[in-house]
């Protein structure tokens, strides 16, 4: 019972060392690498999106871009240039903690980003793609999953709400484009 006892004390250790180091070198999120893959889970074709059969995602898209898939926010059609709301939503993300920007790409008006959990580190992919709309306008598909476990409480579909919100007070502040 105690070699059980220390062996347990050990791994804990080990595990809560690994949690400290976090992005080093050696850390927690190396570890998940090496047991998950790569935390960029890629990129996605909202046009034809199949959602997951777990509750681990959220998806913010406009119907015109979605169609018949089911989504968690509908976003609108926003009153700004396309490469506008692009510099917005970036912004808009990359304020957020543990953020990181792992993919950007110009002609396809795509970024995703790798949002870490607070306390376990647990790496999610948002994936956010601009689409133009005629002079001056532009929609917005963002679609946020987890890598590790079955459900996240919540955790994509709590982001993406809070994202929608600032990323609609930065559009609402924006002087109106000339036609």
């Amino acid at each position: 019972m105690l070699i059980a006892s220390i062996i347990l004390a050990l791994l804990a250790g080990g595990f809560a060392f690994m949690l400290w180091r976090g992005a080093e070198p050696g850390g927690i999120d190396d570890a998940y690498a090496r047991i998950f893959g790569p935390p960029d889970l890629g990129s996605v074709d909202f046009e034809h999106l199949t959602r997951r059969s777990s509750p681990n995602d959220a998806l913010a898209c406009h119907p015109d871009i979605c169609g018949d898939t089911q989504v968690d926010f509908v976003t609108p059609l926003y009153p700004v240039p396309g490469a506008r709301l692009r510099e917005i939503v970036r912004a808009v993300a990359l304020e957020q903690p543990r953020t990181q920007l792992v993919y950007s790409a110009r002609w396809e008006e795509e970024e995703r980003f790798v949002v870490r959990s607070a306390l376990m580190r647990y790496p999610d992919t948002v994936v956010a793609r601009v689409y133009g709309a005629g002079p001056g306008q532009a929609m917005l598909g963002l679609y946020s999953r987890s890598q590790i476990g079955h459900s996240d409480l919540g955790a994509n579909r709590a982001r993406l709400e809070r994202w929608l919100a600032a990323i609609s007070d930065r559009v609402d502040a924006e002087e109106p484009t000339a036609d």
